[in-house]
């Protein structure tokens, strides 16, 4: 008996002890969970999200100011600042003072259509998030500028109206709306507040037929924008005639769920191949403009946050499938529409507007703080690291309209119909794409505000990544900041580290790349027990302290992409980077305001030699096919890694810091045809007799001429004709 009540008071000891080391050791446990998205069965108390009735938030957008970028991503910022973007002010003529709409109180002026809030999007937060004083001033004149138009009936903004039935044209206010937002996040100036309101009374007060009306074609079809607004609005003040105005702007917005569509329901300007009948899928969207489509797919999961209903969220998902499945079977992310997307012209030679990838940007950030869902950060990434560098130049003072995955000659010629456009749509010119020139500056900074999210479980969501610091309320209240050292996506190891002065206790969750098989997570040198798959958030709650250390790795494998749908060619992944041939590239000057598209439009003794425009020719040989091993295709690339640029951009042919290496063969017969254009695509696989040469592959970002599409050699194949 004795024997047993020691040993009973022994064990009753041990638990004391192990109870007392437990409490001790408290701050230094951590629960380790996977989620496919955030659970949202609480309400984040530190940020604003969905109010009910809403769908509640699966992610909440911080403030624009919290995130400060870091490495190649403010490198690119600060040459926006520096570049096009931040001197378009003394190049545009829809951005000088005098006579300008936007400026007059009365709405009237010469100058007042989407070009200076398009223009202001980037422009605003680009000024905020690098806290430089002279942009910020500058954007004040256009905000008090904006706020002091509202005129006695709520209306705001320059007058545009309809020739054909007098109804405003509300387009150009919805993006101004954006700005201010923006605004008031950084400096919670309420006389923002003061305005959407009484300007969406405004609106709630016209019958259906004067608001988005069918003669206005843009503000029909990107309603989407007008939701949102009003949706921020009502999360902000609760005011529940703000749900009626949501209700009707769906309402009158451009059927973006519809399946039927007919020949004239589409409004965009509409072409097909010669000799093709109309497909039937044509029907299954209201509009086939490129930037319509990146820019207003999302609506119906917009109205679902209203609706509850899963069909409309289902909707936006069968938009962007839609679209790709015809005319996006190319690898970065967008779709070969040039301007409208055009049955039978679906080549990797097809391109997008500029303005269609920033748009595509935004939607997937909308729609990855509507649904969690990683696939929209995924796709961001897709886009902004392959698509969008390429579309301007590395000093960001010049852009162009359209850049396609198959890209071997930029010039100032006509290359219709090989492209849509007519003009010289393809030069590298800051005076030309006049939407584009505007438009572009919202791209980096929006991604900037959307790589960190709040959760609804008062933590806070690495979503999207690249190097950055951010500053937030977590828990309770208090404010951490978190420091991202990375060279993402380049190499596969990102560092966090905890910066606070008190402890707190709070959720960080990790967003795992679909595209990643093996990631891992180690906390201050402990390898964290968790299965973290692709496409899964990774949460970690514990109480945080100062200096603690978060590495997630997420390495990089190669994959081949087979385009069944083109042809059967093919294109090179490895991470979220995708590959394309490195072509010699030779810049030839041009008189931008000889070479610029007609409807271009600059300020009066602007130094044209200040900012001259570019022609891009080939160097070297295009025509490749890759000759890859049947049985192990991804074995037949050779992974090479190169020092970081000293000046902190990767996005240029000769400091790209990881090239592969490959085995092609020329093809003599694919050159470049009548149009100007590399020729379209035939099957794979092909003959070529010519002999097999060691190849270079670039990031396609990097690669401002490029082949990403590749025909595939194989001497079963069939001869180029």
């Amino acid at each position: 008996m004795m024997n047993k009540k020691v040993n009973l008071i022994a064990i009753v000891f041990l638990l004391f002890l192990f109870s007392c080391a437990e409490e001790q050791n408290n701050s230094e446990t951590v629960v380790v969970e996977t989620f496919d998205v955030p659970p949202t069965k609480s309400t984040n108390i530190n940020y604003i999200g969905n109010r009910a009735p809403l769908v509640e938030s699966a992610l909440i957008k911080l403030p624009l100011g919290a995130i400060k970028p870091d490495n190649w991503l403010k490198e690119s910022l600060q040459r926006q600042a520096d570049g096009l973007m931040g001197n378009l002010g003394e190049i545009s003529a829809w951005l000088q003072k005098e006579d300008n709409a936007w400026l007059a109180k009365d709405g009237k002026g010469s100058w007042g259509w989407e070009e200076v809030p398009y223009w202001l999007k980037g422009y605003l937060n680009t000024a905020y998030i690098l806290e430089d004083e002279t942009m910020i001033k500058e954007a004040q004149i256009w905000i008090e500028a904006a706020i002091a138009s509202q005129r006695t009936d709520g209306n705001f903004g320059p007058i545009m109206v309809s020739d054909e039935d007098g109804t405003q044209d509300f387009w150009s206010n919805m993006i101004m709306l954006y700005c201010l937002q923006s605004y008031y996040e950084y400096t919670q100036d309420e006389r923002v507040i003061d305005l959407m309101t009484k300007y969406f009374e405004f609106q709630l007060g016209l019958p259906d037929e004067q608001l988005l009306s069918k003669t206005q074609y843009w503000q029909r079809i990107r309603g989407g924008d007008n939701l949102y607004s009003v949706t921020w609005l009502y999360n902000r003040t609760g005011e529940k005639w703000l749900l009626e105005l949501a209700e009707k702007i769906h309402r009158v917005t451009a059927p973006w769920s519809k399946r039927d569509n007919t020949l004239d329901e589409i409004g965009n300007w509409k072409e097909k191949r010669e000799g093709t009948e109309w497909p039937e899928w044509y029907g299954y969207l209201v509009d086939w403009h490129n930037v319509n489509v990146a820019q207003a797919f999302r609506e119906p999961a917009q109205y679902y946050e209203l609706s509850h209903n899963d069909n409309d969220l289902q909707a936006t998902y069968d938009n962007f499938d839609i679209i790709r499945e015809h005319f996006g079977q190319v690898p970065g992310g967008m779709f070969g529409s040039d301007e409208n997307a055009r049955p039978g012209y679906d080549d990797p030679r097809q391109g997008v507007e500029t303005c269609g990838m920033v748009e595509q940007m935004n939607s997937d950030e909308h729609l990855l703080r509507i649904t969690g869902d990683i696939f929209w950060a995924d796709h961001v990434e897709e886009v902004t690291f392959n698509s969008f560098p390429a579309a301007l130049m590395p000093d960001f003072r010049s852009l162009r309209y359209i850049t396609s995955p198959n890209m071997v000659l930029n010039d100032d010629q006509n290359h219709r119909p090989g492209i849509m456009n007519d003009g010289p749509f393809l030069m590298m010119n800051p005076f030309s794409s006049r939407c584009c020139q505007h438009n572009h500056g919202q791209g980096l900074p929006y991604l900037v505000e959307n790589l960190w999210m709040a959760t609804p479980d008062n933590g806070l969501a690495a979503v999207i990544y690249a190097a950055n610091t951010v500053k937030a309320k977590v828990g309770k209240g208090q404010e951490v900041g978190i420091a991202l050292k990375t060279n993402y996506p380049f190499e596969d190891d990102l560092t966090f580290t905890i910066c606070s002065d008190k402890e707190a206790t709070f959720p960080l969750y990790f967003r795992i790349p679909a595209w990643c098989t093996s990631a891992s997570l180690v906390l201050n040198n402990e390898k964290m027990n968790v299965s973290a798959k692709g496409g899964k958030y990774v949460r970690l709650v514990r109480t945080w302290k100062n200096g603690d250390i978060i590495k997630l790795s997420l390495p990089k494998t190669l994959k081949v992409r087979t385009w069944v749908k083109n042809h059967n060619s093919v294109s090179v992944d490895y991470g979220p980077l995708t590959f394309s041939l490195k072509i010699g590239e030779k810049y030839i000057k041009k008189e931008s305001d000889k070479t610029a598209l007609w409807d271009s439009k600059w300020q009066k003794g602007v130094d044209v030699d200040k900012w001259p425009s570019y022609e891009i020719h080939p160097t070297t040989a295009w025509n490749y096919g890759l000759v890859l091993s049947e049985s192990d295709p991804q074995g037949s690339f050779t992974i090479e890694t190169r020092p970081w640029p000293k000046d902190n951009y990767p996005f240029t042919p000769d400091k790209a810091p990881i090239v592969l290496r490959a085995k092609g063969k020329r093809i003599p017969q694919w050159e470049i045809d009548k149009y100007g254009l590399a020729e379209e695509l035939q099957d794979s696989p092909v003959k070529s007799k010519e002999h097999e040469e060691e190849i270079e592959l670039i990031p396609m970002g990097a690669a401002r001429l490029r082949i990403s599409s590749f025909p595939v050699i194989g001497e079963n194949g069939k001869d180029w004709q």
